[in-house]
Parts: structure tokens; C-alpha cells; sequence
């Protein structure tokens, strides 16, 4: 990926930006794949197709999608695991009176929604759903009092990775702005056929960084691939 980057982000023939460092490389491929991942998973425009609108799309994010978390349900919350970036879908486990182990299709809510108000959208053990909300310790869960949720299941869309060539920059290591020390080399874990598009977004974000003269041309390519 860096050479394809240092390829595309210079001239052919020229070694025009020769002076961008490797932690700098780095960063804009990182910061390439975070887009990348929001392009084709969660756009901020929502689309009401889910990030599966295309088996592309699909084959795109396949290796950092997590299936089958489970955690149990203390106190109507349950924890999200370390490396939790984005939800996709989640059940619970149901107990009403002797029915037991029902699993039921876990409904997120903004917090600014009165659901627990109304009789058509609240949780209901008949309906097999369950409304819940994100906050800062978890996920939480509500019920209409007559059921309990015992354990959430679900799948999800992990934080990814930092790539870095560390181990061919100076003394083979460099610290992030954060402080943490890289060292060797970590490779993208997205499938081998994003790869390409992430260093195209990459090259892009440097160009206009250095106002590049044919930034615009840079811009276009990400247009013929559907990338913006």
C-alpha cells in the first residue's frame, strides 16, 4: 500500500512528494480505511438498505463484521466488547413467567423517542421485540414489565487496526500523537480487493493537503469507482 500510494500521489517518473514520512504515510491510510469503512457500512445519510446493499458491499467489510457476541443482561444492561465500532443486529433472550429462552429481535431507539410510551412501539414479549438504547456503559434495554431480557446476542462492526510500517522507519519504530509506540509492520485487514480504493482515498486526502495541482483528477477516480 505505501508504494501504491507513493505511485499514485507522485507524477510518473518524479519523486515530487519524496519527503512525506512514513508516519505520515501511515496516517492518511488509516484515516483512508475509517472512510472507507463509513462509506460502504454506516454513511451518515441513511440510505434504509443497511450496508448489505450490494454482495460488494458485503465482501467489502466481511473481515472486521463480528458475529455472535454475547453478553449477559445485568440491571437491563449489557457491556460492548473493547473493539466495538458500529452495531448491525442483536437478539435477547426473553423470560416471561415459565416461558423461558424466547429470542427476540432487538430494536435501537434515539434517546429522544417516547417508545415506552405508546402501545405500538413499545417492548412487548408477544411481539418478540425489545427496544434499546446506547449510552456510555453499554447498551440498555427495556421491557413493559410483565418479561425480563436475560442475555443479548449480536453482531457487529469492529474497530479496525492501525496499519503501519513502522519497522522500516528510522530505528525501525515511531509513537502516535496519542503515545503509543509502533513497531514492525501491521497490514490492512480489510479484503486484498479494497486495498487499491482505500490508497486512491488516501492519495486524495494527501493531495489536497498539499494542494496538488490535479487533485481534481485524483477526486474523479474516486467518482468512477462509487466511492463518492
Amino acid at each position: 500500500m505505501h508504494y501504491d500510494f507513493k505511485t499514485k500521489l507522485n507524477k510518473i517518473d518524479s519523486q515530487q512528494y519524496r519527503n512525506l514520512r512514513i508516519p505520515e504515510i501511515d496516517w492518511k491510510l488509516n484515516e483512508a480505511q475509517e472512510l472507507f469503512v463509513k462509506m460502504v457500512a454506516k454513511p451518515r445519510l441513511k440510505n434504509n438498505l443497511g450496508f448489505e446493499t450490494s454482495q460488494r458491499s458485503i465482501d467489502d467489510i466481511r473481515t472486521i463484521v463480528v458475529k455472535d457476541y454475547c453478553s449477559p443482561i445485568i440491571n437491563d444492561v449489557a457491556t460492548l466488547p473493547d473493539n466495538y465500532w458500529h452495531f448491525i443486529s442483536g437478539e435477547t433472550l426473553m423470560d416471561k413467567e415459565t416461558c423461558k429462552g424466547f429470542k427476540s429481535t432487538v430494536k435501537i431507539r434515539q434517546h429522544d423517542d417516547e417508545f415506552e410510551n405508546s402501545p405500538f412501539d413499545c417492548s412487548s414479549f408477544e411481539w418478540r421485540e425489545v427496544n434499546a438504547v446506547f449510552y456510555e456503559g453499554g447498551l440498555k434495554f427495556f421491557n413493559d414489565g410483565t418479561f425480563t431480557n436475560s442475555d443479548f446476542c449480536m453482531n457487529y462492526i469492529k474497530k479496525l487496526q492501525y496499519i503501519h510500517n513502522a519497522g522500516n522507519f528510522g530505528s525501525g519504530s515511531y509513537r502516535l500523537p496519542s503515545g503509543v509506540l509502533l513497531s514492525g509492520s501491521v497490514d490492512c485487514e480489510l479484503p486484498e480487493q479494497t486495498h487499491r480504493e482505500i490508497v486512491d482515498i488516501a492519495v486524495v486526502l494527501a493531495s489536497s493537503d498539499l494542494q496538488s495541482p490535479d487533485y481534481q483528477n485524483k477526486l474523479q477516480k474516486l467518482n468512477i469507482n462509487n466511492l463518492i
